[in-house]
């Protein structure tokens, strides 16, 4: 690993504040005496003191996804002292989300994710303003929400809305606090800033669908997204504060199994296609086709482009009533079936990664019904199949998370 030493005041989270949005020479707000009380351990530190309490107070910081990440990174932020936390999500908690997003307890169960936060943040510091947006982040708001914010972070889990993000900052000048994790390992850096690269200099293009699975597919420990969330709240308190060394051109890799870190340095891509000095996108885009996530199509060297057909699980039922029933097969991993499947419908668990070599278990003569726990994995099978010459091939819309709405509203499902 490369260490990297800095001066007790280094140039790079100076530079970044004095870009930062926040005013605090202009009407700067002023800490009541309990406030003071609160923040009196802050206050002490040489490198914060009041002034600095004071800049976290003006501080106006967006968070993108309130899960696993936003989770640790809004509590440390809020019981922090940062003035104005805004939010993005629309999902309600979830029995599942229990085990790494600490923002939530058992009793929240089915409530919206921003009504239960905004009632935890509250509890934890009620002189934090918390403003909701409840609504997915799109390409038609994502301008809008992220204006008038110092700094943004990324807590989200997909790479639709990941990019979207990242172009997003890059657009309106406001750094990017990027974290992400995975099984065992997670990883922390700041882009979009000035002179910094942004997170389309380390990946210009997305892996094909279905290569990386997403946290609800192939797991994480749930003690992962607190280590790395709390890195995104330091980064973005060091941003508020213009001190320390700021993760500008620098990639941290946490590897939990292995208790290591390992730093990758990061250079600002001069072709870079929105941060460089002539970029060729100006605007968002649709980012769920950039990331070959619609129109039913898969962007592989190996999976030629095909539409495929999806069906409704209420179409379904009827199906597996006629005189005809289709051939179910699950392509998720060992331990979803084993909490919940259509073995009663006469499913059968092929993983994705075997539909290759098994497909002599999947009869040619009968309609095919893949289904995986949302659709992507179903949609990468179903091309499978459908490139090995099989003729009637459906994708369950929504997966077994659709099936269980519309269907089987008793199912469990992670």
């Amino acid at each position: 690993m490369e260490h990297h030493h800095s001066d007790k005041y280094p140039s790079y989270s100076r530079e970044l504040h004095s870009s930062l949005r926040v005013q605090t020479n202009m009407m700067k707000p002023e800490l009541t005496r309990g406030e003071l009380h609160r923040y009196a351990r802050h206050i002490a530190l040489p490198e914060v003191g009041l002034e600095g309490q004071v800049r976290l107070k003006s501080g106006r910081v967006l968070c993108v996804g309130a899960g696993g990440l936003g989770s640790p990174l809004t509590l440390y932020l809020a019981a922090a002292g940062v003035g104005t936390l805004g939010i993005v999500d629309y999902d309600s908690v979830d029995m599942s989300n229990l085990q790494r997003q600490i923002l939530y307890g058992t009793a929240d169960v089915g409530r919206s994710k921003l009504d239960s936060a905004e009632d935890r943040l509250r509890d934890v510091n009620p002189f934090v303003e918390i403003i909701k947006h409840e609504t997915r982040l799109s390409s038609e708001n994502a301008i809008d929400i992220l204006q008038g914010y110092d700094v943004v972070i990324d807590g989200t889990d997909n790479f639709p809305t990941r990019y979207l993000v990242n172009d997003a900052c890059v657009l309106t000048g406001t750094p990017n606090i990027y974290g992400s994790v995975f099984r065992w390992e997670g990883q922390v850096s700041v882009f979009a800033t000035e002179d910094g690269p942004c997170y389309r200099c380390l990946f210009r293009e997305p892996p094909p669908p279905g290569l990386v699975p997403n946290c609800a597919e192939g797991g994480v420990l749930g003690v992962l997204p607190g280590i790395i969330g709390s890195m995104q709240a330091m980064e973005t308190v060091k941003l508020l504060l213009g001190v320390g060394d700021a993760l500008v051109g620098r990639l941290l890799i946490f590897d939990a199994l292995e208790m290591s870190w390992r730093e990758v340095r990061l250079r600002k891509n001069p072709e870079c296609p929105v941060c460089s000095d002539q970029p060729t996108q100006r605007g968002l885009i649709d980012y769920e086709a950039f990331c070959g996530l619609s129109s039913g199509k898969v962007s592989s060297g190996e999976i030629e482009e095909e539409t495929i057909e999806e069906i409704e699980p209420e179409a379904l039922v009827e199906l597996i009533g006629s005189t005809e029933p289709p051939f179910l097969v699950d392509v998720r991993e060992p331990w979803e079936w084993a909490v919940s499947s259509l073995a009663d419908q006469g499913a059968r668990l092929i993983p994705v990664e075997e539909i290759d070599h098994r497909t002599p278990e999947i009869p040619r003569d009968m309609t095919v019904v893949v289904y995986c726990r949302s659709g992507k994995r179903g949609l990468t099978a179903a091309h499978l199949l459908k490139n090995a010459g099989y003729r009637r091939v459906f994708n369950l819309s929504g997966g077994i998370l659709g099936w269980a709405e519309s269907v089987e509203p008793g199912l469990p499902v992670v």
